[in-house]
């Protein structure tokens, strides 16, 4: 065996980032079957590489018996003294059955599963890098598409983006260059799958991490995300040092970190409203831009019932009922909207709540 194969598998090791040592184990798999299939042989064999040397050796084990029925896995106990005296019954004795001209047929029938091995590494190696991206962001660049997928180069690999992982507003052009949320990566026989979204909320919250230093050190957090890919999404913040504005550390001097994530989501409107364990601020605040005179929590339910001025309800409920559905799924409080005035018919307000609604009107006028 000529050292120039060892050398081709230390390049091999080095160019594709594959342990060597897998390698050899697939090139010893890859000459006990040459062996076999060349020279009929159905013994148990073992491969001797000696890397220092460039020397193959093939060994055939047999098995110690007192009488052979099978010459290929067996030797009797009178011939293996022959060759070692203190040999016992059952003893494994290895016979060296190398053919002077194996090299040649070895290397021949080794190439096509060394193939087949580095192939298989390099799935593994590149499942190993992927993997740990799972939940993250990574920017990728169009390369084509069909009628299920768009699929986006990060690198290494293609990952697929479906149609339901797209954002409804979004037109998608060779060569466009995008930031994805991984969702999936999984490990196939046809090699690593790597699925990602443009419309799922960790690509919203991964934004505002990467662009908000407070919410990567930990100072500011992100407790709840809810989003309707394209058009318009609500955000909550929470900061645990009562100095630190966690929505106006968000929004950013003149609005330009928001306004960065705005821009990468083609126009995307965000509300960025603080978190609170009390529901009803929390509910009044997810409600935002509406202005809110009171809200009644039922418990057991987990439901709100919400009182807005007059002129502020369609604005509370928003278009199609949007706002008011995205601050139910921002909370996880059912939300019940209803105006002053079947409040008031339903006796829900009080008088001091019916004056304060009557000064927040006059701020209005």
């Amino acid at each position: 065996m000529s050292s120039q194969l060892f050398d081709a598998i230390d390049n091999l090791s080095s160019e594709k980032g594959i342990d060597k040592e897998v390698l050899l184990e697939a090139l010893e798999a890859a000459l006990i079957s040459a062996y076999k299939k060349n020279f009929q042989s159905a013994s148990n064999v073992r491969v001797e590489l000696n890397e220092a040397t460039g020397k193959m050796s093939v060994y055939s084990r047999k098995t110690v018996v007192e009488e052979v029925e099978d010459s290929q896995l067996e030797i009797s106990l009178d011939e293996a003294r022959k060759l070692d005296p203190n040999y016992e019954l059952e003893d494994t004795i290895e016979l060296e059955v190398t053919p002077k001209d194996f090299g040649r047929i070895a290397a021949q029938a080794a190439k096509q599963v060394v193939t087949q091995r580095v192939r298989e590494a390099e799935r593994g190696v590149i499942f190993s890098e992927y993997i740990d991206r799972e939940e993250d962001v990574m920017t990728g660049i169009i390369q084509r598409e069909d009628p299920r997928f768009v699929y986006v180069n990060l690198g290494k690999i293609e990952a697929k983006l479906a149609e339901a992982e797209q954002m409804p507003t979004e037109e998608y052009n060779i060569h466009d260059r995008l930031k994805v949320f991984v969702t999936k990566v999984e490990n196939t026989s046809k090699g690593p799958q790597i699925y990602v979204s443009r419309s799922h909320p960790g690509l919203l919250k991964r934004l505002f991490e990467m662009e908000v230093p407070e919410i990567f050190d930990g100072v500011v957090e992100i407790k709840s995300v809810a989003r309707e890919a394209g058009d318009r999404s609500k955000l909550s913040v929470y900061a645990a040092n009562p100095e630190i504005d966690p929505v106006g550390s968000c929004v950013g001097q003149r609005g330009q970190r928001v306004q960065a994530i705005v821009d990468e989501l083609k126009g995307e409107k965000i509300d960025i409203v603080e978190w609170s364990e009390d529901p009803k601020v929390y509910v009044s605040n997810a409600l935002s831009p509406s202005k809110v005179v009171d809200v009644i929590v039922n418990e057991e339910e987990k439901a709100t019932t919400v009182i807005v001025p007059d002129y502020q309800l369609s604005l509370a409920i928003g278009k199609r009922g949007q706002n008011a559905r995205l601050a139910a799924k921002l909370t996880g409080w059912k939300i019940d909207i209803k105006s002053e005035s079947e409040a008031r018919e339903e006796g829900l307000l009080t008088e001091a709540e019916d004056t304060y609604s009557e000064e927040v009107e006059d701020l209005f006028e």
